[in-house]
């Protein structure tokens, strides 16, 4: 069974068979496209699920973007998705983007042709609403935030208050002097974070010291290079960091200084991923939810394929997990 045998049994051309079958039949008759698609799935031309998925618009399939797939926060992430689209009949097409905004365009493109019913995305650090202008699927925001025009879903934790909080605790523990390593404030997750770190020495009348702040991005290299930094330029007795990784390459730099931890420096990381408590010594951490927010993510994406009347923004507790590294 070819096209043109398909073209001949509909009575239209090959060009309009070939349009109905790859998305681009907005020009054509319902009638026409539903003549085509029902001699398709009848002849066995394309898998019956997908001459189905054609004539309903729906391919039971979620696409997800997140920005380093190598970063084991985003690993866990995307398992929650995994195993929650999976639950839910849909399947799931992942796409990397190395944190590119070019690649977060293009696979925002390439998702669409491959006619997803919704995409979750983990935006990349300076992404804009510009890249979601012409996206016509549901999409949901999943951990990093983006100010947007049009209605997403958004899935989060309280950024600024898990700084906060981590801060506060490092005062409790009897630091005085609390330097912050975390990722440039291009987007409002690193952003608020800053402002929570900020906001705890305010509150306990601590002026802020920039020599003691180290922006850069989520990595363990950021970690490393912060650290030096900071115990170049102060006496610091404790080191916030806006990520685990962050924690892990501070704790490696203090090591090979041979500054003792917790004893000379008290480091609290954020996320709690899965290596954290196995690192030497396992690290104190501002807990988040990550696969259950996974989770979520494809139920509010769903709720929103489906036009249910829902909360678009969930926002999700932390809570913090003591280790030895403080």
């Amino acid at each position: 069974m070819g096209i043109n045998r398909i073209a001949r049994m509909a009575g239209v051309s090959t060009a309009t068979v070939s349009k109905i079958l790859n998305g681009k039949d907005q020009a054509i008759s319902e009638s026409t496209r539903q003549r085509v698609l029902e001699i398709v799935e009848r002849e066995g031309y394309i898998p019956n699920a997908i001459a189905k998925s054609l004539k309903i618009n729906n391919t039971k399939t979620i696409g997800l973007i997140i920005p380093d797939v190598m970063n084991l926060f985003f690993s866990e992430l995307a398992k929650g998705v995994e195993d929650s689209a999976d639950k839910r009949g849909y399947s799931l097409i992942l796409c990397n983007t190395d944190n590119s905004t070019d690649k977060e365009k293009k696979y925002l493109q390439v998702l669409q042709s491959k006619r997803v019913d919704g995409i979750i995305i983990t935006a990349v650090e300076n992404s804009s609403d510009t890249s979601f202008e012409n996206c016509i699927a549901p999409i949901v925001l999943l951990d990093r935030d983006i100010k947007t025009n049009r209605p997403v879903g958004r899935i989060k934790i309280d950024n600024e208050k898990c700084t906060y909080d981590a801060v506060t605790f490092l005062l409790n523990k009897g630091c005085t002097n609390i330097g912050f390593i975390s990722s440039d404030t291009v987007n409002s997750l690193s952003r608020s974070r800053l402002e929570g770190y900020m906001s705890a020495l305010k509150e306990n009348d601590i002026p802020y010291d920039e020599k003691i702040v180290y922006l850069k991005d989520y990595s363990v290299e950021a970690g490393y290079a912060g650290a030096l930094k900071l115990i170049e330029n102060s006496e610091v007795d404790g080191i916030c960091c806006g990520n685990d990784l962050i924690a892990i390459g501070a704790i490696k730099a203090l090591k090979e200084k041979n500054i003792d931890i917790p004893k000379d420096v008290k480091i609290i990381g954020l996320d709690d991923i899965f290596i954290s408590s196995y690192f030497n010594p396992p690290i104190t951490t501002v807990k988040q939810p990550i696969y259950d927010m996974g989770l979520e993510a494809v139920n509010l994406l769903i709720d929103m394929i489906e036009k249910r009347e829902t909360d678009l923004l969930r926002v999700f507790n932390h809570k913090i997990i003591e280790r030895m590294s403080t």
